[in-house]
């Protein structure tokens, strides 16, 4: 199992809703999930701004998360994740 973090400050709630409903199907695609998500993250530390979501995806390896995110037939599911606003994703692992 590996884990990616994604940290969104969102611009455009409504290009997130369309994102969401696409999303399940595009991480099941690689055997992801998300284990855990907020909208009320707390800062243990630093002085970086704090996102407006955070969520926690499991996947079963580096392989499925980097074919996750390289899947050229999810472009468009992408690119309304990145289009809600500005969004780092951290592959742990």
């Amino acid at each position: 199992m590996i884990y990616a973090v994604v940290q969104l400050t969102v611009t455009n709630p409504d290009t997130l809703k369309a994102y969401a409903e696409k999303a399940g199907a595009a991480l099941a695609k690689y055997g992801a999930k998300p284990e855990a998500m907020t909208t009320e993250p707390t800062r243990l530390e630093g002085e970086m701004p704090l996102p407006d979501r955070v969520v926690l995806l499991s996947f079963p390896d580096k392989s499925a998360a980097l074919g996750w995110i390289n899947d050229p037939e999810l472009n468009d599911v992408h690119a309304l994740r990145r289009a809600s606003g500005a969004c780092d994703i951290t592959l742990i692992g």
